[in-house]
């Protein structure tokens, strides 16, 4: 199954951060990253103050079903000391599930598509560096509509 993660990084060397993330995916069973979208430093989203952010989006190729695929995302995160304190506080490494296919998932663990992806530029940039052509089952959109739709109503 081709999947989309969202990585983001804005404590401690972002970028190396990101690429230690990738590294850990490439290496897990079952995952194979096939491409990697530019870096972009953001602004932090919410009201904690915090340093910008380096965001990127992998494509992956998974054999995992979409709880195997978060329980590597969050082993990952632990790995390269994720703390989870503040709700969208500063982090050293974040890992989204953005897409999985085309399937619509809403468990109390994981929501697929993301549900605010569409609302971010930080995701939707990178994300349609890669996969333009992405589809969003809910709002039934490829990622290129919906990050121009973003740009018009800005």
């Amino acid at each position: 199954m081709k999947a989309y993660i969202g990585l983001g990084s804005n404590l401690g060397n972002r970028k190396e951060n990101i690429q230690k993330a990738v590294g850990m995916l490439e290496k897990s069973p079952g995952i194979r990253v096939v491409k990697l979208s530019p870096f972009y430093e953001t602004e932090p989203v919410g009201d904690v103050p915090q340093g910008k952010f380096i965001n990127a989006v992998a494509e992956v190729y998974t054999a995992l079903f979409p709880p195997g695929l978060l329980a590597v995302c969050r082993n990952i995160e632990n790995a390269l000391g994720r703390v989870r304190t503040v709700k969208w506080g500063p982090r050293t490494i974040d890992l989204d599930v953005l897409l999985y296919g085309e399937d619509i998932i809403q468990t109390a663990e994981l929501t697929v598509p993301h549900p605010l992806m569409h609302e971010r530029e930080f995701v939707l940039r990178p994300l349609s560096d890669i996969a333009p052509d992405a589809y969003h089952p809910v709002l039934k959109k490829t990622v290129q509509e919906i990050l121009e739709g973003l740009h018009e109503n800005h």
